[in-house]
């Protein structure tokens, strides 16, 4: 089975969402041939690995069965694992995860981190794959009323371990755990920028981390016109998702998971031409004097009312989409 520990770094991870109904491209790779062409693509604008959903898990979404989801991914699995794309499969279903590894996935992403399925930790072990677990406490239709927190950075840490040690008691090899913070599933805008600033804390796990802010709400909350209109889902987020993919690698995030590769690839190799230089922040106090200064670099400022301030209630619980 396929070590992604051992791809060449920082692992880019492009997003192929074949549904009608994502936040972003919703529809737009629906079609078998138009998802086949796009994940070609992307391994060829820098894509290690192409992440394949059937499902929506934007907030709010409603949920498909295990047939429609099937439906919709396997051909594409098949097709592009035939045209030697490394291929991810992005779902909570233990059936649907199971199915994709035999067509040709090499790793499951889960956005459940486990919670959602019972046997999806059984159906990893078993293939001997690696298992991305993410940060999540609830489906998309009721993540609005779990968005609270005492201490987000410490929390999250604090239930991926819990994911993370489960997996392991399952028969997951310690080898195949990737973790991830889970942005804008149960959190608003402030705990987003809370978790990147703190990202050391993540990683304290010891385990790869992998990133994706990919054109996100709270990212077309922060550069919102100047009547407060947020930057459109969709392309006009990208130049921000780019800086967020390189901040995260500076801080040591394994892979970033991205809707438009090139871009990110090319930043990536400009980070490590320039001698792939370190962020420098807090690796794991998260308390008050550790954080920025209000109006220093990188600061939420819930009372700035500036064009693209981070408003009280742009970090409204389940305000992001996935």
């Amino acid at each position: 089975m396929t070590d992604l520990r051992t791809l060449p770094g920082p692992v880019v991870m492009g997003i192929l969402n074949v549904t009608p109904d994502s936040f972003s491209d919703g529809g737009r790779y629906a079609n078998r041939d138009a998802a086949v062409a796009h994940g070609v693509a992307m391994r060829a604008d820098g894509a290690a690995l192409v992440d394949v959903g059937g499902e929506s898990t934007r907030p709010g979404a409603g949920r498909v069965d295990a047939d429609e989801e099937s439906r919709r991914v396997l051909p594409v699995i098949r097709d592009l694992a035939a045209a030697g794309v490394r291929v991810t499969i992005d779902t909570t279903r233990a059936s649907v995860a199971a199915a994709a590894i035999e067509a040709g996935a090499v790793a499951v992403n889960d956005v459940s981190g486990g919670l959602a399925d019972p046997q999806m930790a059984k159906v990893v072990a078993a293939a001997g794959v690696p298992w991305i677990l993410m940060h999540w406490r609830g489906h998309s239709q009721r993540m609005q009323q779990l968005a609270v927190y005492e201490d987000v950075v410490a929390e999250v840490r604090d239930e991926l371990s819990r994911r993370v040690d489960e997996a392991l008691a399952a028969g997951v090899a310690a080898e195949n755990v990737i973790v991830d913070p889970g942005l804008g599933f149960a959190k608003g805008a402030a705990h987003n920028w809370e978790l990147t600033r703190h990202l050391g804390t993540l990683l304290s796990l010891g385990f790869p981390l992998l990133f994706g802010a990919s054109r996100k709400s709270y990212l077309g909350s922060l550069l919102a016109d100047a009547d407060g209109t947020p930057r459109p889902a969709g392309e006009q987020r990208d130049a921000a998702t780019v800086a967020t993919s390189v901040l995260a690698v500076a801080a040591g995030a394994w892979g970033v998971r991205v809707h438009q590769v090139r871009d990110t690839a090319d930043a990536l190799a400009v980070w490590r031409a320039a001698g792939a230089p370190r962020a420098v922040w807090p690796a794991t106090d998260t308390s008050e004097a550790a954080r920025p200064p209000a109006g220093g670099p990188g600061a939420v400022r819930p009372d700035d009312g500036g064009p693209g301030a981070v408003r009280p209630d742009d970090g409204a619980p389940g305000t992001e989409e996935a």
